[in-house]
């Protein structure tokens, strides 16, 4: 049996031939190439297939995964043989060719079960500058004062046996409710540049459903209360303004 990778991408695709080139080509130009790529495709009926197919990275395909996203992502998951897993979906692609090589030095410099960086997002064929990176910890996130962009996460397959996978009855707060699960038993190294680049458009489920998004995280983080109360109640004031504002803006 061949050697374990150090890491697992896993990519996400449902006829994704318009944006997959980019992720494909954001993986191959990695200075570390110590990866496997897991594609879990939803059925695709475009040319998503044939462009997998002529890639010649060390790739395994999942063909026709059904029940949502936060399944998809969990069969990537399961199938992972790499030490780290991170999932790329196929809108977004690496922000530079030493992403993986960085990351690789951090988990071994500072032995964590995470790591994690900035996105920066794409608007309209424009590159938005990224956000400052608050410091992380556990109470600042549960407050909604720290945050941990999915695109750029990196976690040890190891960590996933012991707080689980992503909740696969979420399907806009997945990645908040595993966080709050990870980030009790185990700190994150943070990495404060752009690691992944994320495309905003009128297709993501972020931007297309922001109030049921909002609704979803507000169960999600309330199921975490008793781990950090103080912080859930400034997180309810965060909520609850920002909840008047897209209602207004509706």
């Amino acid at each position: 049996m061949p050697a374990k990778p150090k890491f697992t991408i896993v990519t996400c695709t449902w006829n994704s031939a318009a944006t997959l080139a980019d992720t494909l080509a954001s993986v191959q130009r990695q200075t570390c190439q110590d990866v496997e790529h897991i594609f879990v495709d939803g059925g695709s009926t475009d040319a998503t297939l044939d462009m997998i197919a002529a890639y010649s990275g060390n790739k395994r395909v999942l063909r026709d995964v059904g029940g949502g996203i936060s399944r998809a992502m969990n069969q990537g998951i399961e199938a992972a043989r790499g030490e780290v897993v991170a999932h790329l979906h196929s809108d977004d692609y690496y922000a530079s060719d030493d992403v993986l090589a960085t990351v690789a030095e951090r988990f071994e410099r500072e032995q964590v079960d995470w790591v994690f960086g900035k996105v920066q997002v794409l608007r309209d064929g424009e590159l938005v500058p990224p956000y400052p990176m608050p410091p992380y910890s556990y109470r600042s996130f549960a407050a909604g004062r720290a945050w941990v962009a999915h695109p750029a996460v990196f976690v040890r397959r190891d960590a996933f046996r012991r707080v689980g996978m992503f909740d696969e009855n979420l399907k806009y707060a997945m990645d908040v409710d595993l966080w709050l699960r990870l980030g009790r038993v185990a700190r994150p190294a943070a990495i404060d540049r752009a690691l992944t680049i994320f495309r905003d458009h009128a297709g993501s489920v972020s931007s297309a459903n922001k109030i049921k998004a909002r609704q979803e995280e507000f169960r999600v983080r309330r199921r975490y209360l008793r781990h950090a109360p103080l912080a859930f109640g400034i997180y309810c004031l965060r909520y609850m303004k920002r909840m008047r504002e897209l209602q207004r803006d509706c």
